[in-house]
């Protein structure tokens, strides 16, 4: 089955106007086509309202989440689901009004602005609130009220104001949180950290089956529903997962604090994917309606604007944010438009099919959006939080060497195009945020990584699991292969945890922040190491 052949117009049509009922029992293209149903758009009256009064539970089960500050807006997110691990969450098909606060003080005795918005059944009574008109870089708290219930509080902050210079900005990164594989004990700490923003950078779910004492969690108190006890393929599925996963209190406590940035990976949907091709043999059809479950289950569980509702199994997740001119985010999205993983999608010697410089890691029209935003860009930061680890990475320091072809090495011409394409736009600070790969590295970003003594031209941050992988360990076996064979790579940790970055004026500064186990809850936070890199002279160097 060729790529054109999985892009099928027939099939894409079906999956953007398949509705719920299809997304959960339709296996095939004749299927799709023939009962094809529209979804309504957000905002349609398309079920009778639910007196809120009647809600009998607590509806806020699932936390608060803000995202995607502007100088003058800030994204507010809620779920209502009293029941969350049953599949209509405890409400009937009805429309909800959701009323909702922001105040200058966290006990609401200013409020700065308040409205009402509607939880529809359409979007699993998901609400995402778009507040304008705020002051540009300041704190704000929030909380949302259904009937009788009101929300936990939470906190956000907008951007600071357009061709302002912040002194300081200080986000997170952070990637691949296996529900199973252990606790969020990580978050837990970040919850506590003093940060302007949170970028996760994919895996913020698993499609793997969790057991019922939900893995290496090992419940003795609870046990899970069954319904988790099987992998992730409808929509039904995927909102349930989201529910599990929200439903872990580090984790709320972290939304609750901080605003989140967010931008997927593979296990979103299913396993190193690319662009329409499944990590298996399956109909291409079966794989667009999955994608398409998926894609909509993400954004409704997500803190993402208008912009990004999925249109059926397509939807615009790279977008660029702005913090004055002292940084620039453009967030990138490495899975939906990719071409196909040459040799497969392990660990490969590389070859003519890995280096034809028609493939691309990022489709042309995001790489050309990626361009155009560098050559138009005033920041003294120009930071690119993204997927798959971007730098050259060696597996042994012989020639009979391999490199990942789920990762920049599988596309290496593509990678070449945007080193380029910095150059040409004269960035001098250019920063890539990395996860995927359930460690941390500090890498130097070279103008020719065969060449060892070439420019470095940036740095590349890899933020470590949150609990992928469970517990890890300080100096992983292969930490003496890997950091041989890539002399670019300055660090490198295989705990679990999170990456802190300061940005300035002169200079960046990354504290690796990680725990000693997931496998069991309660872990302190320890600083494994701290990198700085100078404004105009990128390369790592200690703190």
């Amino acid at each position: 089955m060729t790529t054109a052949q999985r892009h099928d117009p027939e099939f894409r049509a079906a999956a953007q106007h398949l509705g719920r009922r299809r997304f959960l029992t339709a296996t095939g293209a004749a299927a799709a086509l023939a009962f094809a149903v529209q979804l309504p758009s957000a905002g349609a009256a398309a079920a009778a309202e639910l007196d809120a009064r009647r809600i009998s539970e607590d509806p806020f089960t699932l936390g608060v989440a803000s995202g995607d500050p502007l100088p003058d807006s800030v994204l507010l997110w809620t779920r209502l689901a009293p029941r969350p691990f049953e599949p209509d969450a405890g409400l009937p098909r009805e429309r909800v009004s959701v009323h909702w606060e922001l105040a200058h003080d966290e006990r609401f005795t200013r409020i700065a602005r308040r409205g009402r918005a509607t939880a529809h059944p359409e979007f699993h009574h998901t609400v995402h609130v778009e507040v304008p008109h705020l002051e540009s870089g300041r704190r704000y708290y929030y909380r949302f009220r259904a009937g009788d219930w009101v929300s936990p509080v939470g906190r956000t902050r907008t951007a600071p104001a357009a061709g302002s210079r912040p002194a300081r900005l200080k986000l997170a990164a952070v990637s691949c949180q296996a529900y199973h594989d252990g606790w969020f004990t990580a978050y837990g700490h970040l919850a506590q950290e003093d940060l302007d923003a949170v970028f996760h950078l994919g895996d913020y779910l698993y499609e793997y089956a969790v057991n019922a004492t939900g893995g290496v969690r090992a419940y003795t108190d609870r046990r899970l529903p069954a319904v988790f006890n099987r992998e992730t393929v409808t929509l039904e599925d995927y909102r349930l997962r989201y529910a599990l996963y929200k439903s872990d209190p580090d984790l709320a406590a972290a939304h609750a604090a901080h605003n989140f940035v967010v931008t997927w990976d593979d296990h979103e949907t299913e396993n190193n994917y690319a662009g329409g091709i499944p990590e298996n043999d399956v109909p291409p059809e079966e794989f667009l309606l999955r994608r398409a479950a998926a894609y909509r289950a993400y954004w409704e569980n997500q803190p993402l604007r208008l912009p990004q509702r999925p249109e059926g199994p397509d939807m615009r997740l790279y977008r660029r944010l702005h913090f004055g001119e002292l940084a620039q985010f453009d967030i990138l999205d490495t899975r939906q438009y990719r071409s196909n993983q040459a040799y497969g999608d392990g660990w490969q010697v590389p070859g003519p099919e890995s280096e034809d410089p028609g493939r691309t890691m990022t489709g042309e029209t995001q790489e050309r959006w990626l361009l155009d935003g560098w050559r138009g860009s005033r920041a003294v930061w120009n930071v690119v939080p993204q997927q798959v680890v971007f730098s050259r990475r060696r597996n042994v320091p012989t020639p009979d060497f391999k490199l990942s072809m789920d990762s920049w090495d599988g596309y290496p011409a593509s990678r070449r195009r945007l080193l380029d394409g910095a150059a040409a736009a004269g960035l001098a600070n250019l920063m890539v945020l990395t996860g995927d790969v359930h460690v941390g590295y500090g890498l130097d970003i070279k103008a020719d990584f065969d060449d060892p003594g070439s420019r470095t031209v940036g740095t590349e941050l890899v933020a470590t699991s949150i609990s992928s992988g469970k517990d890890g360990s300080d100096r992983p076996a292969n930490h003496d292969a890997l950091t041989t064979a890539n002399p670019h790579m300055k660090f490198y940790n295989g705990r679990r945890g999170y990456l802190t970055v300061e940005l300035g004026a002169e200079q960046a500064r990354a504290d690796f922040r990680t725990v000693s186990r997931v496998t069991t809850p309660g872990a302190p936070i320890v600083t494994a190491a701290s990198y700085v890199t100078e404004a105009g002279n990128p390369g790592l160097t200690p703190a």
